[in-house]
């Protein structure tokens, strides 16, 4: 039997006991038929489970193999006026997403790039989708899989619905990922930001999880490692929330997480007390 089989047919097993009433509940509690305990648990994805190299280290890099990949399919621009414009028009994307919270795919920003250089090709045009991954080629050069992740999700199949959201215009990238780190078989729901054109902290893209999930938010905890986007958002709908602090974490009296971890193996003795 395959891993991910066994996983849903051991997920289905602790849902049939889960379903029984369990003992220590109060008798109140069981007139009202309230069940507070965690069905699903929810992860962000990049310096959650997957770690990422700072921007300083991989952003250049990747930009100029998109660049070398626009050179080599005819479009003839020097990187600086690229990378000029390029910042230009993400910067405004970065500004307009932070009102809309709408996260295009990243071929948009490639085709409005070229379309201000010049260059008539929409998000469609195969040279754009080249560029882009190109870009995703090298960007993956420089992400690895936090060592306990792939034995915390063990743990975890099979006795919760397990989810991923993740904000990442190149979808295709992200789902190489999990697949290249073995991490797709332990999910029963992936959504990546830029297929669905809405980003963390909207809560439509935590309401959309949880639905496919069939799970009420009181029963669902979200884990990720930033309080702006990981925190807010799964809060506003009304799930629990775990911090995994992955930098020195700045005061935020509005924005506090149910829990603050290290690491994630921190989470199994949490979510047994949940």
């Amino acid at each position: 039997m395959s891993g991910a089989a066994n996983c849903r047919r051991e997920r289905t097993l602790a849902a049939q006991i889960r379903a029984q009433k369990p003992f220590y509940l109060s008798l109140q509690d069981q007139i009202q038929g309230v069940d507070m305990r965690v069905e699903a648990v929810l992860f962000d994805l990049f310096d959650t489970l997957l770690l990422l190299e700072p921007a300083e280290v991989y952003y250049e890099p990747s930009l100029r193999k998109l660049h070398e990949s626009l050179v080599k399919n005819g479009i003839e621009v020097a990187f600086e006026d690229f990378s000029r414009v390029y910042f230009e028009v993400r910067d405004k994307y970065y500004s307009e997403s932070r009102q809309s919270l709408e996260e295009p795919h990243f071929n948009v920003r490639v085709a409005q790039t070229l379309q201000k250089l010049g260059f008539n090709l929409d998000v469609s045009n195969p040279i754009v989708s080249r560029a882009t991954g190109a870009f995703a080629d090298e960007f993956m050069r420089h992400v690895s899989i936090d060592e306990d992740a792939i034995s915390v999700l063990q743990k975890l199949c099979g006795k919760y619905k397990l989810g991923l959201i993740s904000n990442f215009g190149i979808p295709e990238c992200g789902r190489q990922l999990l697949n290249r780190f073995g991490l797709s078989k332990f999910f029963d729901l992936t959504v990546i930001s830029g297929e669905v054109n809405q980003r963390k902290p909207s809560p439509k893209i935590f309401e959309r999880a949880l639905d496919a999930l069939n799970v009420h938010p009181s029963k669902a905890v979200f884990i990720g490692d930033m309080l702006d986007l990981d925190i807010i958002g799964p809060k506003k709908v009304g799930m629990k929330t775990i911090l995994i602090e992955r930098r020195p974490m700045q005061d935020h009296a509005e924005v506090k997480p149910d829990k603050v971890v290290k690491s994630l193996t921190e989470l199994l003795d949490i979510l047994d007390d949940c």
